[in-house]
């Protein structure tokens, strides 16, 4: 199984709090979209060159904005027009997370409230940052395969989309 799922089948008893916290994180109750939350995931994955999650919550991301715009500018410019100044404020702090924590200053918070961004919103970016630099380094520190194939990442992405992380009776798939 490529990517953080074979992980998953090796070890159930850790598959189950890892995706019950990622569906809190990505598809629970926010002021953030399901997709920017998804957005924020994918760029931290990128900028961590994991391509597995990049291109797994990239493709999640697309279903749930129903465009892959937004996905591909991120790579390229995470500063654009594109995104609103709340969004970019909170993607400049996942970035500074990815690099380490303590990156983070007073300032950029600052600037992420002056655009609108709740303390909530703030406190999830960090935490989506922070848990995905791990579940990166869990994927490619264990030397799972990425496919090459973009379409398995399409199909990874709208399933995930409809049906987030947690599937009936713990299964991993």
């Amino acid at each position: 199984m490529p990517g953080i799922r074979g992980l998953m089948a090796f070890r159930p008893e850790t598959a189950k709090p890892l995706n019950e916290l990622v569906e809190v994180l990505l598809q629970g109750a926010s002021r953030l979209s399901k997709g920017e939350r998804e957005l924020i995931a994918a760029y931290v994955s990128g900028l961590n060159e994991c391509k597995f999650c990049a291109g797994t919550h990239g493709a999640i991301a697309k279903h749930h904005f129903g465009d892959s715009k937004p996905v591909e500018e991120v790579k390229i410019n995470p500063e654009s027009g594109l995104f609103s100044p709340k969004l970019r404020s909170l993607l400049a702090i996942a970035a500074k997370v990815q690099k380490g924590g303590l990156y983070v200053t007073n300032t950029d918070v600052e600037i992420a409230r002056e655009y609108g961004a709740t303390d909530l919103e703030i406190h999830d970016t960090v935490l989506i940052a922070a848990a995905f630099c791990m579940f990166n380094r869990y994927v490619d520190g264990l030397g799972t395969e990425a496919p090459a194939k973009e379409e398995i990442y399409d199909q990874i992405g709208a399933y995930r989309a409809k049906n987030g992380y947690l599937v009936p009776n713990n299964k991993v798939i």
